[in-house]
């Protein structure tokens, strides 16, 4: 069965999205953690983050490091943490959530509460970031 993440990548579920590549999307959390809070994700279904090849991996962090100097851009912060869980969805995924303070990155937090319409503008504003880049 195919995971979220790759319901979101057919299109079969919207998505905030603020990047997009042959390879790779990057949207919005819709339980931020603090505002702009972005997963990054291969469009390739695998469960595990250290069972992608070499190669692939590394390009996915090459796109999550352009995405994260776009969402730095346009989220003022103190810097943009970086998260790889693995247990909430089974699709390797990378959070980007922007951080004044360690425990900014704390998935005990309870997450924001933002609008469709605020994640719609938030993404807008990223994407196009992103575009110039």
């Amino acid at each position: 069965m195919a995971s979220i993440f790759t319901k979101i990548v057919r299109g079969e579920i919207p998505c905030h999205r603020v990047a997009e590549s042959e390879d790779y999307l990057a949207f919005l959390d819709i339980r931020p953690l603090s505002t702009g809070h972005t997963l990054v994700i291969p469009k390739k279904e695998v469960d595990y983050f250290f069972d992608l090849d070499d190669d692939y991996l590394g390009r996915l962090m090459i796109f999550a490091k352009k995405v994260a100097k776009a969402l730095e851009a346009v989220v003022p912060c103190e810097r943009i943490g970086v998260s790889v869980v693995g247990l909430e969805v089974p699709h390797a995924h990378v959070h980007l959530i922007p951080i004044n303070k360690v425990s900014d990155m704390s998935f005990e937090r309870t997450p924001l509460d933002l609008s469709s319409e605020e994640l719609a503008d938030l993404a807008g504003r990223i994407f196009r970031e992103f575009s110039q880049s």
